[in-house]
C-alpha cells in the first residue's frame, strides 16, 4: 500500500466577466484565476487489488463527491483496479465560489497516476477534468491563468505581486443558478474590456469585476455590506469570488488582515496569500515525492 497526504488549494477569480450565451446552453465568461493558500486535506492510501473499491471518509457530507468520480475517471484512463481510501478534511467553504470541490478532484487527478507508478499524460487529465467540471483543469497547474470559454480554455498569466489577503465567509447560500438567472433577466450581460493590466502582475487590482456581484447582493445584501466593509478597512481590491458566497479583500500588510478578521461577527475569516505558478507546481512535486 502507499500513501500520501495531499493539501489541495482554494482559488479566487480576480475578474469574472459573464458574455454570450453559447449554444450548449452555457455562458462563455472570461475570467482570471488565482489559486490561494487557503486549502484541504486529503489523504490517500493506495494498493492494487483484483476489483476496484473507492472510499471516502469525509468531514462534510457531500453528495456525489467528485473526489470519487474523479478516481474512477483517472483509473479507468489507466486501465488498472484497485483499492483507494480517501480522509477529506474539508477546510474550503462550501458553495463560497473557491472551487473547493474541483481542486479536490484535480488533487485525485494529479496523486493517483504517481500513486501507480502509471504516465497520465497532461492533456488527458486536462480531458478528464474538464468531464468533471469547468474549474478542474485550472487545478492542475494553478498560479495565475485567465480562463475563457466556460472557464477552461485556460492562459497562464505573470504571477501578481505577494498579497496580504482576507477571505470572508458568511453563513449564505447562493444558487449558481438562480445567480445567472438573475443576471440574464437584469440584461447585465456585456462584452469583456480589454486591458493591459490583466497581463500586467503589479497593475492587476484596477482591473477587478464581478458581473455576478450585482444581482447576487440584490438577493443577499448581506454580501454587499460585507464588500463595503473590507473597503472601509482599506481593502483593494474587495470583491466577491465567483458567483459567490465569499467575498475577499487585499489589504497593505499582515497586521491589517489581523486587525478586519475579527471585525464579522457570524463569518469565517480565512487570512491567504497567493499561490502562484511555480510555488504551486513545487508544492505538488514536494507532495507526490
Amino acid at each position: 500500500m502507499k500513501a500520501v497526504r495531499l493539501r489541495a488549494f482554494a482559488k479566487v477569480n480576480l475578474t469574472l466577466e459573464v458574455l454570450n450565451k453559447r449554444p450548449d446552453g452555457f455562458h462563455n465568461l472570461r475570467t482570471v484565476f488565482q489559486t490561494i493558500s487557503l486549502a484541504d486535506t486529503l489523504d490517500v492510501e493506495f494498493s492494487r487489488s483484483r476489483k476496484t473499491a473507492i472510499e471516502l471518509d469525509s468531514s462534510v457530507d457531500i453528495a456525489n463527491n467528485l473526489v470519487i468520480r474523479a478516481a474512477g475517471a483517472v483509473l479507468e484512463a489507466m486501465q488498472l483496479t484497485a483499492k483507494i481510501r480517501f480522509r477529506l478534511n474539508k477546510r474550503i467553504p462550501l458553495g463560497g465560489g473557491l472551487g473547493g470541490g474541483s481542486t479536490d478532484a484535480a488533487a485525485v487527478l494529479l496523486a493517483l497516476p504517481s500513486l501507480a507508478g502509471r504516465e497520465v499524460p497532461m492533456p488527458q487529465l486536462f480531458e478528464i477534468g474538464e468531464r468533471l467540471g469547468s474549474d478542474v483543469p485550472f487545478f492542475l497547474s494553478g498560479g495565475c491563468a485567465l480562463g475563457l470559454g466556460r472557464g477552461a480554455d485556460l492562459y497562464v498569466l505573470p504571477d501578481p505581486a505577494p498579497v496580504h489577503g482576507l477571505l470572508i465567509a458568511p453563513a449564505v447560500h447562493v444558487s449558481t443558478a438562480d445567480a445567472y438567472g438573475s443576471l440574464n433577466r437584469s440584461g447585465s450581460l456585456t462584452a469583456a474590456v480589454d486591458g493591459p493590466g490583466l497581463m500586467d502582475s503589479q497593475d492587476w487590482a484596477q482591473f477587478c469585476v464581478n458581473h455576478f456581484e450585482a444581482s447576487v447582493f440584490a438577493q443577499h445584501p448581506e454580501l454587499a455590506a460585507i464588500k463595503k466593509k473590507l473597503q472601509k478597512m482599506g481593502a483593494k481590491p474587495a470583491l466577491m469570488t465567483g458567483s459567490g458566497a465569499a467575498v475577499f479583500g487585499v489589504f497593505a500588510d499582515r497586521d491589517a488582515v489581523q486587525r478586519a478578521a475579527t471585525s464579522f461577527p457570524g463569518c469565517v475569516a480565512f487570512p491567504f496569500t497567493f499561490i502562484g505558478r511555480r510555488r504551486y507546481r513545487d508544492i505538488w512535486r514536494k507532495q507526490l515525492g
